[in-house]
Order: structure tokens, then sequence, then C-alpha cells
């Protein structure tokens, strides 16, 4: 699309545009540059290089375009951007070919190129590139590989989709492309609400937006024609299956007529059967002779693939809209049809209840009654996801009001402890508009809870508490009590949880879904108030009661986390990692996202970053489908600190701003977001705003349980950050209490990070054994424990205050430690700090290397210098202040002021300005 229309209709697409802005920025510097811009067709692709071009008027654009009925036309493509590059003589004709054309095709293109360099860049657009010739393909190829310096960007665009049917050996060239490659994203949930109100004027809600977004595969073409041929409430509100967009269905339907009966048959019955299913059920139910041959037509006409995995063969449409499209040219009477068979042939009861469900439109008493039964025996294991979808049937073929309000109000209970937040929400103000009841008001602050809204959660569990009689409704009663357990963990208060799950287990029995999960968390909840083997016997108990399914996975992960904050975080993995999966446990993604943080927290401790940063990358995208707001701070802790600590500055920033919770929130939102901002500025050696960043935790009220040792390490930051800020006695009053509750804990990580802190203070004080003995202490706690960034830190801290007190050969060989420790972990960020470290002690100064700095090219002469001036010198022309500089190198101000007037001196300057002159070689693309 290159109308105007299109270009003011786009949305997003930053990333992609500045992957373009930073090829063309190379171009500009003489490096050529080709890429490929690709995606499933109405994706964008030509949008988006129109939008870029746009924003480049002043660039001269040559383009040609592929077409289907053109692909033989030898050279056709190749001829078009001859013309547009001002060459009106026409190339070879097919008869005066030889195997060289191609090349010297590319070369007059070149040529013609090259003889207008002085105008600036060139941009080539070729257009539908799966439909250009292969001679034109070649051609362009040759030309790129002799460019030198030419100011010249090759783009590309090709479909996906296309490429399948484009000629064997276009579609080899672009599959074998070796050029860059920019493969454009579907729509977030955002994205596609932000196009609803630009495009069509339709204000979607999230759970809209996010049902449309997965219906539609983040396809902005597909999306906007939906919003435009569908009623706004049929989008708007849920429904069971949405519709395909008419010029797409049509095309289906086309494609599945021109099929033979077999293949047909297979289709329509996989239609019936869901986006993805068995295909011995689909063969079946579509009582076909020669099924194999069947779906082999299916396959050739795009309609149906055979799905990844391993045993039984599955079979899988290629997008949510070509079954729907399938689906809705089924006349009624063949639907009902294929609906009874299935429910006969389906082997999974929740599948089986769901296809009578569709045969039957009027209200059902008996199949309401039986979808309740259903749903109770899921509830009893835990598979709440299945539970919501089995209650909100029941409650459409409901008879009675009572009962379908009932059910609904369970339905949504079961969805949001499914961690399908959207769908709850879009049922939530059908359950708020009910007649006021304990379970509603229940279920209403248990959503209140998964947005992380504790005021409104806790006004409303109050209500439903009050209009409860535990006597007569034991049950709701129960219910309550374990939603009361959730929200004092999210408060982070150990006696609520306690108290509130005790009384949640004594009001029904052992094996009651409300009991178990109560009990699932009552030991993080004794671990929070200091009742740490009360917490150990908590979790023995219970996992020896439940040892499979969905409730498993809560104990795995309520056990994991405590693991990982008794210092045994590889009993904590593999836990966690036990607590991730839910495909076969029918677990809950609520449970799984929660499980997913703390592993990734894990990780990180054990110095697997690698693996840390995947596990928050695939918990990201998880967390944004299920709308969990609880969990997001904790999710994008890791990443923002992660990131941080490699230097990878725009990407910590960006989880920061993903992860950000505010006082209002819950002390488990909150913790982690002034963690994740403490943690960057601290790597940045900021530590004015480290001490910002954890001023609320040290206000938070109540607050046993944040400053219980091995859940919440904060504390050794923010005092660390009071030191280094020249605020020691402060640093020395603060941290007296949690070193003695560390000690009679006997939490060795949390003595070690509060010693360290300890050492620095005394060696301030100029008590350089006392500092030794804290630090060699600190070493001793960390010795047996895989806690490789707690030892590089406490080492560094060592090396530090070493090199302050004189001590230069002992702190080198200390500094060396914490460097080669952060080298392992990819902490270039520390490597850097450790390398200004080493240089500043001017022992081994020589010997640093990887992430050191290097002697300025220019005028000064460092040779003249001390170590400490060199490192003085260096972070001043960068662009430090004073102030910073001391930070940085743990000097007072004093001492940077005198060493900065011997530099002056030796240089024979006066000011910052003439330092930064000298050094601008090194420092002036840092600055």
């Amino acid at each position: 699309m290159t109308d105007g229309e299109g270009l003011r209709s786009m949305v997003g697409r930053k990333r992609e545009l500045a992957e373009l802005e930073r090829m063309l920025a190379a171009v500009r510097d003489g490096q050529p540059r080709t890429v490929l811009v690709e995606g499933p067709s109405g994706i964008g692709k030509t949008t988006l290089v129109e939008q870029f071009l746009a924003h480049h008027g002043e660039i001269r654009t040559c383009r040609a375009d592929g077409v289907p009925w053109e692909a033989s036309l030898e050279f056709g493509v190749a001829e078009q951007l001859v013309r547009g590059s001002g060459d009106s003589a026409p190339l070879p004709r097919p008869a005066e070919q030889r195997l060289s054309d191609a090349i010297s095709t590319g070369i007059r293109l070149l040529e013609l190129w090259a003889r207008s360099q002085e105008h600036g860049p060139l941009v080539v657009v070729v257009d539908d590139a799966h439909w250009a010739d292969i001679e034109s393909l070649r051609a362009l190829s040759s030309a790129f590989r002799r460019m030198a310096t030419e100011k010249v960007l090759v783009v590309l665009i090709a479909d996906q989709d296309g490429q399948e049917a484009s000629a064997e050996d276009v579609h080899d060239f672009l599959a074998g492309y070796r050029g860059s490659r920019i493969r454009v994203a579907p729509l977030t949930p955002t994205e596609t609400q932000t196009l609803a109100i630009q495009g069509a004027g339709v204000d979607l809600t999230v759970p809209a937006a996010q049902r449309l977004s997965e219906h539609t595969r983040g396809n902005p073409l597909h999306t906007r024609q939906l919003l435009q041929e569908a009623p706004a409430e049929s989008v708007q509100e849920w429904q069971p299956t949405l519709p395909a967009p008419r010029a797409l269905a049509g095309s289906v339907v086309r494609t599945m007529r021109a099929c033979g009966p077999s293949a047909r048959a297979l289709i329509e019955s996989a239609a019936v059967l869901g986006e993805a299913m068995s295909f011995a059920e689909a063969a079946e139910l579509a009582n076909v002779e020669e099924p194999v041959a069947a779906l082999d037509e299916a396959s050739k006409a795009g309609l149906l693939t055979i799905g990844s995995g391993y045993g039984m063969t599955t079979l899988v449409f290629p997008s949510p809209l070509v079954r729907a499209a399938a689906y809705a040219d089924l006349q009624p009477l063949r639907r009902h049809e294929l609906h009874r068979k299935a429910a006969g042939i389906v082997g999974d009861e929740s599948t089986r209840l769901m296809h009578r469900v569709a045969v039957t439109p009027f209200a059902d008493a008996e199949l309401a009654d039986e979808l309740d039964a259903f749903a109770s025996r899921q509830a009893a294991q835990g598979a709440w996801s299945a539970v919501g979808n089995a209650l909100i049937n029941a409650s459409r073929l409901s008879p009675a009001r009572a009962d379908r309000e009932h059910r609904m109000v369970r339905a949504v209970d079961a969805l949001v402890g499914a961690g399908n937040v959207p769908q709850a929400l879009a049922f939530s103000p059908a359950i708020e508009s009910f007649p006021p009841s304990a379970l509603r008001d229940a279920v209403l602050g248990y959503l209140a809870i998964l947005l992380g809204r504790p005021d409104e959660a806790e006004l409303l569990l109050t209500g439903a508490w009050q209009r409860c009689d535990p006597k007569r409704e034991p049950d709701t009663a129960a219910l309550i009590c374990q939603r009361r357990v959730l929200h004092s963990m999210s408060r982070w208060h150990g006696p609520d949880l306690v108290t509130w799950g005790h009384r949640a287990v004594e009001l029904v029995s052992p094996d009651d879904p409300s009991a178990i999960e109560s009990e699932a968390i009552m030991g993080l909840g004794l671990a929070a108030d200091g009742r740490i083997q009360e917490a150990k016997d908590a979790y023995r108990e219970v996992s020896a009661k439940v040892s499979a399914g969905a409730q498993s996975q809560r104990v795995q992960m309520g056990k994991g986390w405590l693991d990982l904050a008794l210092d045994d975080p590889q009993t904590a993995r593999r836990e966690l990692e036990g607590a991730v999966p839910t495909r076969y446990r029918r677990g809950s993604t609520r449970i799984s996202l929660w499980a997913q943080a703390w592993l990734a927290r894990t990780e990180f401790a054990l110095g697997d970053w690698d693996d840390a940063i995947h596990t928050v990358d695939r918990a990201v995208a998880q967390l944004d489908h299920a709308g969990l707001e609880l969990a997001r701070p904790l999710v994008h802790w890791t990443g923002a600190q992660t990131h941080a600590l490699r230097g990878n500055w725009e990407a910590a920033q960006e989880h920061l701003r993903r992860g950000a919770a505010a006082t209002h929130n819950y002390t488990i939102m909150l913790v982690p977001d002034c963690l994740a901002r403490a943690q960057c500025a601290e790597a940045r050696a900021d530590y004015e705003t480290v001490i910002r960043s954890l001023a609320p935790l040290v206000q938070l009220q109540p607050r046993r349980g944040i400053d219980e040792p091995g859940f919440w390490p904060w504390h050794d930051v923010y005092a660390n950050a009071l030191v280094m800020a020249n605020r020691v006695d402060e640093a020395d009053t603060f941290l007296a209490p949690y070193e003695a509750l560390a000690a009679e804990r006997g939490h060795r990580s949390t003595r070690a990070r509060l010693g360290y802190v300890r050492g620095r203070i005394a060696g301030t004080t100029g008590d350089i054994e006392a500092a030794r003995a804290s630090f060699e202490s600190s070493l001793d706690q960390l010795r047996s424990l895989p806690l490789p960034y707690e030892q590089a830190r406490v080492n560094f801290a060592y090396g530090q205050t070493l090199r302050r007190a004189g001590k230069r050969r002992e702190a080198d060989d200390v500094l060396q430690r914490a460097r080669e420790s952060y080298v392992a972990l990819g902490a270039q960020a520390y490597v850097e700090r450790c390398d200004r470290e080493l240089k500043a002690g001017g022992v081994k100064a020589g010997g640093v290397k990887a992430g050191g700095m290097k002697a300025p090219r220019t005028d000064p002469d460092l040779t003249r210098f001390t170590a400490q001036e060199q490192a003085v010198a260096e972070l001043v022309a960068a662009g430090r202040s004073n102030k910073q500089v001391a930070v940085e190198l743990f000097l007072s101000v004093k001492t940077v002021q005198f060493h900065l007037t011997r530099i002056y001196a030796k240089l024979g300057i006066g000011s910052r300005g003439e330092l930064a002159a000298c050094f601008r070689d090194e420092f002036g693309d840092k600055r």
C-alpha cells in the first residue's frame, strides 16, 4: 500500500523503521546495503518501506514491481530499474542472451547508479520480489557484489506466502538470501487497539484487542477489514468465534470448492474439530476412504498442514482465519451433523461436551448440569481453564436466571485462576451488574488482586467476608480465605497469610481446591514471618499430599521460591522448572508466570544469565497475553538488571519502563521495581539514584516481611549507596539491625552481602584490618554457595577498599578475581569498572585488555601521569563531574580536585574543555 491513507494508518513498526534507518546511515557513509523485507501478505511490508521513504523525501528512489504474469519474462524487473535510472536503451533480447547476461546487466545497473553519486544516496526498491524473474534477481546480486563505496540501499520486498507459489529458482534465491532481513512483526494487542481507533473509530477494550490480535495473527490488513465489516459489538464483546474478512473468506471457500469431495470433507471435519486436531479423529469424522490422499490435496491447496510434535499426527490450519472461513461456509444442517458425530468420536471429555454444546441452540438444564459437574471435577484438580470454559457454556444453557448468574460468577473466578485475565475482564461488567453476594465480591476481589489493585481488593474481600456465613457456606468462605491468602502474599504480610490460610484449611476437606491452594503458599507466609523451620515442614507435608496434576504446580512454585530465598538455588531451579509447563498437567498460566519470574531470578543467581534472559523473554510474551499485572514488575526485574550489567542500557531501560510500579500497588510489585531501578543505577555508579530508587522501601510499612533475609536483597544495595555517597554514619545505623537479623537466621548470602558493606564502612574510617576481616568473612559465607555474582560483588568492593587504603598490590589481586568473575558472567559494565580500578591502582595496569580504555591517540602523554591521574583524566575527559569521578574511583572529591590540578599543570592547560579536546579522538563520540 503506497497511498496517503496507508501511510497515515500505519501503526507501530518502530523496530523495523529503526533497522532501515541504521542501514541508510551506513549507506550515507559509503557502505552499500541490501535488505529483504519479508512477512505474510497484508502484514504491511510495502507500507513500512513507503513510510520510511516518506521520512526521507530528499532521497532518490528507483522502483520496480514483480507481477505473477511477468514472472517468466527474462530481465523484466531489471528493465524497469534501468528505465527508472534514466537509461532508455533496451536490454538484450532473449535470443541474444548468454549465461553472462545477468552479470553484464548487473554491471550496467551499477554503472547507472554510480553516475549519480554526487546527488546523494539512492534507494532501489523491488516490490513483490517473489514474482520477479530470476535473471533480474541475479543481476541485482551481481551489481551489489561489485559495489565498494556506492551509496546504494537495495530493498527487496517479498511475501512469505507468495514465495511458496513462486518459481523454484526464485524461491531458492530468496530462501538462500544472505543479506540483512527484516521480518515485519505482527501487531501487538496495544497496537491493535491503536489501529482500531485510528482506522475504524472502534475503541477496543484490552480483552477484545487481545482476541482480535490472536485471531488475525496481528495482521493489520485483516484486522482493518474485520473492524470495517463486522458489527462493533461482535468484536468488542466476547464471542465464541470471530469471522474471517470477506475477501479472505471468499478466497478460502473458492479454494475449498476446487478440491475433490474427500479433501473438502476432511477440511470441513477439521474446521469443526478446531484449529489443531488429531488426524485420526478428523479422518474418522470425514469418513473418507483414503484420508492420506485427501490430506495431501488439502495441504497442496494451502488449507491444512501437519502439525509439529511427536507421536500422534495432528492437523493445523494455516491461521485461525482460514479455519473460521471454512467453518462459516458449512450449512447449518451439515455443521450440526458433524458436531453430533464428533461428540461420539473425540476421546477428551471436555471436547466432547463442547461439541454437544455446539448442537444445543436452546436452554438445556440437563446439559448445563453435566457441564457444572464436569467443572467441579476439574476444579478439584486445579484445571481452571477447563472449569471456566465449561461454566460459561453451563451459564448460557441454564434456564433459571439464578443458575445463569451463579455459574457465570464461578466461570470468571476460574478464568482468573487460570491466568486468563483478559477473558475474565470481558465478563466482569456482566457480573458487576448481578446482585451483591459473597461469591460475586470474592471473585471481583480476586480479579483486583491480579490487576495489582490492593485497595480495591481489600474493599471487595472485606465485603465478601461480611456477607458470608461460614457455617452455611463453608465452600464460599474457604474460597474467600484463599483469596485473602493471595492478597496477603501480594502485600508480603506473612502473619495475615498464615491466619487466612489456616482458616481456609479448617473450613473444608483437605482435598478441596481452596485448602490445597492455600497450603501451597502458606510456607511462604511462615518464612516471611521468620518461621523458617515451620515453612520447610509445611512444604514437606503438602508435597507428600499433592504429587501430580495442576495442584502440584502450585506447590512446586512456592517451594522453589522458598528454596531460592534459603540459599539453595540448585534445588530451586529443579522445582521451578517443573512448575513452568502447563500443557500436560492443565496447569495455570498465572502460576507458570510466577514460576518463570522466580526461575529467571534463580538462573541469574547461578550465573546462567543467557538462560535468565531467555526465561524473561518467554515470560514477557506470555505476560502480555495473560494481562497479569501483579507479576509484571517481578518478570521485568531480572531483565532490567541483567541487561544493565551487560551494558545493554537501551534494553534495560525498556524493562524498567514496562515493569514500573507505584506506591499504591502491591508490595510484591513495588519491591522488584525499586530493586530493578536501583541495580541499574548501581551498574552506572549513580549512587544518588540508587538511594532515591530504594527510598520507598525504607519507608514501607509494615516491613517485617521485606526485611526477612533472603527474599528481597535490597538492604546491602541501599547501605552501599549511602557509603559511596559519603553518608557513612547513616549506612552504619541502617545496617546494624539487619546484620543482627541475618546472624540470628544464619542466612549466609545475606550475611555476605551486608558484610561487604560493613567492610566498606570500616575502610572508610581507616580501620583496614576490620575491613579485611569483614570482606574475608563475606567470602567465607559464599565459598560453598553457587552464587558467582555475589562473590564478584564482594571482591570488587574489597579491592576498591584495599586500593583506597594504599594496599595496591593486594588490591590488584582481589580486583583481578572480581574482573574474571564479571567477564565469565558477561557483566561488561563491571568489567570496565574493574579495569579503571586496576589502572588507578597502577600495579598491573599494563595488563588490562578486554573492556579497558585505550590510551588516547592525540597529545596527552599518559606516561607523565600517575595511575590515579590517568584514571581521573580519562573520566573527566569523558564528561564526568568531579563528584561522579570520586564515586566511580572510590575517592574523595578533594582528592579528585587535587589530581585534576596536577593534570592541568602537566598538560599546560587550564580547563576541563581543553582536557576533553586532548582526548577527543578517544571520547568524542561517548560524551
